[in-house]
């Protein structure tokens, strides 16, 4: 049996650089992403805390109004997902612990 990927559903911005995901297999997370925004797409919103305040959730990640994207699995697991959660694996991969040290 193929389990399917876990996704983010919702994302709601919290303090500073951090939000609040909620997951396709129903867990809810936080992440800090501050070190995730470098580079030239993600100054507007190191800048503006208002635009990153603008986060959505498309095709299973998060996006803002700039295009400015982050990939679900560093979101998630802080990499690739773990070997279970690949396509046609069997078992169900949990998500990283439900919040950040820093």
């Amino acid at each position: 049996m193929n389990t399917p990927l876990v996704r983010i559903r919702e994302a709601v911005p919290l303090g500073g650089f951090r939000l609040r995901l909620s997951l396709s297999d129903g867990s809810v997370i936080e992440r800090d992403v501050s070190h995730l925004l470098v580079g030239p797409i993600f100054e507007p919103l190191r800048k503006d805390r208002d635009l990153f305040a603008k986060v959505r959730v498309e095709a299973g990640t998060v996006v803002w109004p700039n295009g400015a994207d982050l990939c679900p699995e560093v979101l998630i697991w802080g990499g690739p997902p773990p070997a279970a959660e690949a396509p046609g694996a069997p078992g169900k991969a949990r998500p990283a612990s439900g919040t950040d040290s820093g």
